[in-house]
Order: structure tokens, then C-alpha cells, then sequence
């Protein structure tokens, strides 16, 4: 049996330890699993390493199941795939393997693939193993894809012509084992928080908390989404020192996000080795490291690649102002309870629970909280209705756009590497298109279309007349005289 276990590792005499995830059976660890985590911890992200030993664990998991039934490596892994996506269960509900998979998407049958391929590729270079996915020559019409999925994903990079793969060879291999075509997706509709809710959410969920300190806090954050177009996750960055007041808007403030590793530390901080990072503003000041590479609760992902500063930070930009505005008083009232507190961090969102007081706010701690503001509305957390936390960056975005904002300034504004990225905001939305078609069906003219309205306007009544046998045979619905028919006094 295996179990998936976090594992402090060391890797020299520094001091420091590596939290990576580790696979435990009875043998011990799964040391070729370990050794690339390692070798890649540096560069690769906790959600990264959480994928591949997932995929291992599959992997290994459905190797014992089937023992001995494989001669060669390269066919064990093709059914492996296959099993992933049909699944081990038979119509009749039996599993001899005791496996029990059930179907897997095909979006995530390649994630898991391609995290595996990389695995297989490493260990064969690193180990001298025999790579269980290894390349083959491609045919003609899979040099043409190869080429389009090239084509496509370097066409906007600038200097996407000096890979170290020169193009042929990419052209003419392909895995022997790959992936099916996933469903084409066209850019998703951006869900955004309806703005007709703001205004009650804002005051009546989020104000109405109990604790007046934890109704500050969620109201400043929910701000800084709603109004400045932020990730979640980028708010809980926030440090004390970042936010500034504006010299040119008395009544605003300016506020900057720093990249959690390399922005710079306030107040022209410098290190005892010269270093003027936060990273090392952290460890020096609190013996601390910066949330995107803690691991559990704690840690808080950073996705926002493109600065505005050499100093390695955001500057956040106020859509409409009087949200900047509001910022300002809150954020002051906010100090006020925040200043006294015993903080072992120069973190400014914290959470006010007893247990945990004065401690850095997780993401869980806000999420439940903004689960529970929602409730005070009578309304829940609803993805598909715009209901949830990142759906206020929807919002911004889309408000931006639709007051004709140039597309170069919404970019900037949202931090994003490529024009492309905030075409979901400016694309028609699912809703647009079904106004767009009621509007034009009430303008539609025609005779044809006016007999064609008249003949299949029946209603349904009409068609509850016609009575049911099949789904009514006793009438109590249908026919003309249904025995529980509602007369209207």
C-alpha cells in the first residue's frame, strides 16, 4: 500500500530542509520518485510536485495490481493509460484488480501523461532506465500537428526561433503513447460578480460579521479584488508597508503588491550580507520564508509574472477611484486593530480567531469567511453565478472593457504577460449572446416567420387535453377533465 506523506528532506549541510511530498510503502520511500522532486524542487511549484506523485501513485498502484501480466514495459504503460481514461470497473460493477478507477476526463489523462513523461525522460537519463513512454518516428500527418501545436504555442514568443530544439527534430518524433484530443475550448466565459450585488455583499454579508476587526479585514480584501482586479491569493501578499498615500489624491492611497521572493523589502531595508530582498527580509527579521514556498495551509501561491518596477512589484490601479477612496477609510479604522496585535510577521491581513490571533489569514480562513458573508445574504458561494472570490477580477475586467478602456491599458491594469489574456473579458459572454438573440427576435419581421408563430403557438393547456396513458392512465394530470385539476376561484 502506498501512502503520499509530506517529507522534510536534507540535502547538505546548510540547514535548511526541503518540505517535498514523498510516496511511503512498506519498503520504505520511492527513491526515484524522491530524487526528481528534488532535482526539480528549485524550479517547479508544490501543486507541480503534488501532481506527479499522484500520477506515480497511479502508476505504481496499478503495476501491482497487475504483476507479471506485462512483458514489455512500453505496453504496461499504454494499458495504463487507456485504464485511466475507461476506468477498471466492468458494466456488471466487477474489478478483479480491486482498483475500482473510475473514468477519468481526458483533460486530466494528459495532465497525468505528460507529468509521467517527464518522470520516465529523467529517470532514463539520470539512471539508465528504459524510458516507458519513449519516441518514435512520426508519420506525415503527425508531423503537420506537430508543427500546428509548435506553430501555436510560439507563435507570440519573441524568441521562441532559438530553442535549444531545432524545429525538424521537433517535427519528426512522437510519444508512443499519447493522450486523446481533448474537447476544443474556446476562451471560457469569465464569469464575473454581478455588480448589482456588490453594494449588499459589501454591507450586509461581509459588514455584518461579528467580529467588527474581521469584517475590516474581508471588506479590504473583497476591495482590493473588486476594485483593483487582484487575485485572492495576491491580496493575502499584502505587508503593512505597502500600501502608501497618494501624493496627487489626498483622499486615495496607493497600494503595491512585491513579488513575495525578489521584491524589495521596505523602508530601503538592507541585509547583514547586502541583500535587500524580501526573501531575506524574512528570514533575517522573522526566520521566515515567503508564502509561495511554504507548503499545507499556509502557503499562498503567486501566478503574476510581468512587474511594473525594477523593484519587483504591482502598483495597483483604482477602477472606479472611489473604491480607493473607501480603501483609505477602512484601511485606517483597520490599523487601529491591527497595530496593538503580537505579530510575528510583517503580514497585513490576520486572523482575529483566539487560537490563531495576530497570525497570517490562509486562504481556507478567508474562503470559509466569504462563504459565510455570502450566507448572510441568504446566497452561496456559486462559480456558474459569479459568486465567487476570483469572480471579482472578472469583474474589474469587464467593467474596464465595457466603458471602452483601450485593451493595451486593461493589460497593464490586470498585470497580464499578452493581449490574449484578457480577451475573456472583452469576447461576448454567454448572457451576450442570449440578449443579443431575444433583442433581435423581438425586431425579427416577416410573414413566414408570423404563420410559422401562429401555428405552433399551443399552449399548454392544449396540450394537456390530449391526455397521457402512458405517464396518466388514470387522468389525474391530463385529458380534458383531470380528477386533480386547480380551479381558480
Amino acid at each position: 500500500m502506498l501512502v503520499k506523506v509530506l517529507a522534510q528532506v536534507k540535502t547538505d549541510n546548510s540547514g535548511l530542509l526541503i518540505e517535498v511530498p514523498v510516496l511511503l510503502s512498506e519498503y520504505g520511500v520511492f527513491d526515484p520518485l524522491l530524487d526528481y522532486v528534488i532535482s526539480q524542487s528549485h524550479i517547479k511549484s508544490l501543486p507541480w510536485m503534488n501532481r506527479i506523485t499522484f500520477a506515480c501513485q497511479l502508476l505504481l498502484e496499478y503495476m501491482e495490481a497487475n504483476t507479471g501480466l506485462f512483458s514489455d514495459a512500453s505496453k504496461l504503460f499504454q494499458s495504463f493509460v487507456m485504464r485511466l481514461s475507461l476506468g477498471t470497473i466492468s458494466p456488471e460493477g466487477n474489478d478483479p484488480s480491486g482498483l475500482y478507477w473510475l473514468p477519468r476526463s481526458t483533460a486530466n489523462v494528459n495532465q497525468l501523461l505528460s507529468a509521467l513523461n517527464g518522470l520516465t525522460d529523467w529517470l532514463a537519463n539520470n539512471r539508465n532506465t528504459t524510458s516507458l513512454n519513449p519516441f518514435e518516428q512520426a508519420s506525415s500527418h503527425q508531423e503537420r500537428l506537430n508543427y500546428a501545436a509548435w506553430y501555436k504555442r510560439n507563435q507570440y514568443n519573441f524568441l521562441g526561433h532559438i530553442k535549444s530544439n531545432p524545429l525538424p527534430s521537433v517535427l519528426k518524433t512522437v510519444r508512443k503513447v499519447r493522450g486523446k484530443k481533448d474537447v476544443l475550448k474556446v476562451d471560457g466565459d469569465a464569469i464575473s460578480f454581478p455588480e448589482k450585488l456588490f453594494k449588499p455583499f459589501f454591507i450586509e454579508g461581509l459588514g455584518k460579521a461579528r467580529d467588527k476587526r474581521v469584517a475590516l479585514r474581508d471588506q479590504l480584501i473583497v476591495l482590493l479584488m473588486h476594485g483593483t482586479g487582484v487575485r485572492e491569493s495576491d491580496a493575502l501578499h499584502l505587508w503593512v508597508d505597502d500600501v502608501f498615500y497618494d501624493p496627487e489624491n489626498p483622499s486615495g492611497v496607493i497600494v503595491r503588491l512585491y513579488h513575495p521572493e525578489d521584491g524589495r523589502a521596505p523602508n530601503n531595508w538592507t541585509g547583514r550580507k547586502r541583500q535587500k530582498t524580501r526573501a531575506a527580509y524574512l528570514s533575517e527579521n522573522y526566520n521566515l520564508i515567503p508564502r509561495n514556498r511554504m507548503t499545507g495551509t499556509a502557503r499562498v501561491g503567486w501566478k503574476t509574472k510581468v512587474v511594473d518596477d525594477d523593484e519587483n512589484y504591482i502598483q495597483l490601479h483604482w477602477f472606479p477611484a472611489f473604491y480607493g477612496e473607501l480603501f483609505v477609510k477602512l484601511w485606517q479604522q483597520y490599523l487601529l486593530y491591527l497595530l496593538p496585535l503580537p505579530r510575528m510577521h510583517p503580514y497585513a491581513f490576520v486572523s482575529f480567531s483566539q487560537t490563531h490571533e495576530g497570525q497570517s489569514l490562509t486562504l481556507n480562513a478567508f474562503n470559509q469567511s466569504y462563504k459565510a458573508a455570502m450566507a448572510r445574504i441568504n446566497l452561496v458561494v456559486s462559480k456558474p453565478e459569479g459568486r465567487t472570490p476570483h469572480a471579482h477580477r472578472h469583474a474589474y475586467g469587464r467593467r474596464m472593457s465595457s466603458t471602452g478602456i483601450d485593451p493595451r491599458l486593461i493589460k497593464k491594469a490586470l498585470h497580464h504577460a499578452s493581449l490574449l489574456s484578457q480577451a475573456v473579458y472583452t469576447q461576448p459572454s454567454i448572457r451576450d449572446v442570449t440578449l443579443a438573440c431575444e433583442r433581435a427576435s423581438k425586431n425579427l419581421d416577416g410573414q413566414h416567420y408570423a404563420e410559422f408563430k401562429e401555428d405552433v403557438s399551443v399552449s399548454w393547456q392544449n396540450v394537456m387535453e390530449s391526455g397521457f396513458e402512458d405517464i396518466d392512465p388514470d387522468g389525474l394530470f391530463s385529458g380534458k377533465y383531470p380528477k386533480l385539476r386547480r380551479y381558480k376561484p
